[in-house]
């Protein structure tokens, strides 16, 4: 055995011991197993267990700073022509339950003077839902740019926004996509994935992200320090997403300058937003498809809710009032907020609808 051979033996017999009986391991062990993993430098058998391994013994904030690491490590970065960018973190795994919108949100922020990318790939477990990359492509926009292509569109004034999928900027971690399915349940790659932060701005780069369960604000803040971002917004949002339930309140999290995330409350109806349902629903006559294998996740057809959210998305971006284009005011304005680029919500929910009423947000769009 090598040395990377013989410390990933290491790492599996102490992680690996059972509930009661396994160990920690520190940042820079799990940066070397990761790496091994990301190197294809191990048997597949123990890639696989080192990630189960930590999953059913549960991370450890080291344990996900070291995975992060190395995942950082096999990502090409890029620093955009602009001062700050945000990068919105969607779930890679997608949506199935609603129509997303949040694929154009990167457009609408740029029409507002933030650029943005958002990052995604095109199928990833468990849900393998749809994704950013599905719905922009049924829009018609390129979704296989370079980072650095990617990276230039954010200083083209009659632009200002990107997708960058992770086949492009960190293909060694995109390679682990089949290992994933086989383990078949969340692990620590789908919570540090988002955090890859492949484009910079030149002086601050800002993470938008989502969250179901009440552990992970902490978490993601967390980790969004260790990546470098400069601050963080955690939405509360439908399925993980980053657009929150468009008919209660809820809790988001935010960090400003890499200090300590605090909590604050969202409520839909004080900035006008007055809706029934909690997202975009989906339409009654999409076709429905099935796995082979998989009794939980929803069937839906991707190809086809991808055409009918591109639909939805340019739609919205033209001013047509409805769960799309409320949804693209709800995060919009957050994110507006959170930058401080308006004093207040219901003001920065008016900027927004601004920017979808008089269609420029739609003239961005390609």
């Amino acid at each position: 055995m090598n040395e990377t051979q013989r410390t990933m033996r290491s790492i599996i017999q102490r992680i690996a011991t059972g509930p009661t009986l396994s160990k920690d391991i520190s940042v820079e062990e799990a940066r070397i197993g990761m790496q091994a993993n990301l190197d294809d430098a191990v048997d597949p058998v123990q890639a696989g267990i080192f990630l189960i391994a930590l999953r059913m013994k549960r991370e450890t904030d080291d344990e996900m700073r070291g995975v992060l690491d190395a995942v950082r490590d096999a990502t090409a970065h890029v620093v955009a022509d602009v001062d700050e960018v945000v990068d919105v973190g969607d779930p890679y795994d997608g949506y199935n339950r609603c129509l997303p919108a949040s694929p154009f949100l990167p457009v609408v922020l740029a029409e507002c003077g933030v650029p943005a990318i958002s990052q995604g790939a095109e199928a990833v477990g468990p849900k393998y839902g749809v994704t950013h990359r599905h719905v922009l492509a049924a829009a018609g926009i390129a979704v296989d740019l370079s980072p650095s292509e990617a990276a230039a569109r954010l200083s083209d004034p009659a632009l200002g926004w990107s997708y960058v999928d992770q086949r492009a900027f960190a293909p060694r971690l995109h390679a682990l996509v089949p290992l994933r399915s086989t383990i078949v349940k969340r692990q620590v790659l789908t919570t540090v994935e988002v955090m890859a932060r492949p484009i910079h701005g030149r002086r601050k780069t800002h993470l938008v992200t989502g969250y179901v369960h009440k552990p992970y604000p902490r978490i993601y803040a967390l980790l969004a320090r260790h990546a470098g971002y400069e601050s963080a917004l955690l939405v509360r949002g439908v399925e993980g997403g980053v657009v929150p339930s468009l008919r209660q309140q809820g809790v988001c999290f935010n960090y400003q300058q890499c200090g300590e995330e605090q909590a604050f409350d969202i409520d839909p109806t004080a900035i006008g937003i007055e809706q029934n349902v909690r997202s975009v629903p989906l339409p009654d006559d999409l076709p429905t498809a099935n796995r082979p294998g998989d009794d939980i996740a929803v069937a839906v057809d991707v190809q086809a809710t991808a055409a009918a959210a591109a639909r939805a998305g340019m739609a919205a971006l033209e001013g047509d009032r409805g769960p799309t284009y409320d949804s693209l005011v709800f995060s919009g304005a957050l994110v507006l907020w959170h930058l401080g680029r308006e004093r207040s919500l219901p003001a920065a929910a008016d900027r927004i609808r601004a920017a979808l009423d008089s269609g420029a947000a739609a003239r961005r769009l390609r």
